[in-house]
């Protein structure tokens, strides 16, 4: 693990050659029922207890719950220390439709088997076919040797699940690519997350997170400016030097991490 990694697992990113989308979509139904049925404030073990002992989610068997469990805090945390979650946990309540885009943010942050598919959703023109098997094909290239014919299925199934859950991908059988829609919450988690990783004012805007948006840059900065009359964030923006902070979000420690993050190469 690189220093910036190290530094980034801190923050609450999750890196290695393992993730959840070799077995799961990224949950947003179950993510959903559970924070629905959960105060803010609650812990980890609240959250284990809610899926667990009183199965929330209502799953069949214990064993069922207890992987439903990991899947959700491999993706998530489920942990108001982590910083993602954090943040995630205070924006989802107030707006259903940035949900998906805030679920989809975060899986990217913590499962590195998504990640490693952004790059190849991204560069699909907008309307064009995206099949299972060219899915399955980019993740042969990926992960050579690595996965047998049924799981590249299956983990292509699950990639594609979750891009069209957030609105990249459209279409049951038949993908497409799709422009996905854009809310001042969602703008302000894709904002943090590059913020996490070190960049500051214009360069957020032109970050791997922002670019999942695929908006122009003035509807990005009208939804910066959306977000920020609402109080999700502070935006700033005179002649042409932008400056974006958040209040609240970041612990001193946290705040000095994600500073020695922006040093490191």
């Amino acid at each position: 693990m690189t220093t910036r990694e190290a530094l980034l697992t801190q923050l609450g990113f999750r890196f290695g050659i393992n993730g959840p989308h070799a077995a799961r979509t990224m949950m947003l139904d179950e993510l959903r029922l559970l924070l629905g049925h959960t105060e803010p404030q609650v812990s980890r073990a609240d959250y284990a207890t809610a899926i667990v002992d009183e199965n929330v989610l209502g799953k069949p068997t214990r064993k069922a719950r207890e992987l439903t469990l990991r899947y959700l805090s491999a993706l998530y945390s489920l942990d108001t220390t982590n910083p993602i979650f954090r943040a995630l946990r205070r924006l989802w309540p107030l707006s259903e439709a940035a949900q998906p885009m805030l679920a989809l943010a975060a899986a990217l942050a913590r499962d590195p088997l998504l990640r490693a598919t952004q790059d190849f959703i991204l560069g699909q023109p907008i309307g064009a076919a995206v099949s299972r098997e060219a899915v399955e094909r980019f993740l042969a290239q990926a992960y050579p040797d690595r996965f047998s014919p049924a799981s590249l299925k299956s983990f292509a199934q699950n990639v594609a699940g979750t891009w069209t859950a957030a609105g990249l991908l459209s279409g049951h059988r038949n993908k497409t690519r799709s422009q996905p829609l854009a809310h001042p919450e969602s703008v302000t988690l894709l904002l943090f997350l590059g913020y996490l990783g070190g960049r500051t004012g214009q360069r957020l805007f032109s970050s791997e997170w922002t670019n999942l948006l695929g908006g122009s840059p003035d509807e990005l900065e009208a939804l910066t400016n959306s977000a920020s009359h609402r109080g999700l964030l502070v935006f700033m923006n005179a002649g042409g030097v932008k400056e974006v902070r958040f209040p609240g979000y970041l612990s001193p420690e946290e705040e000095r991490i994600r500073q020695e993050v922006s040093h490191v190469v």
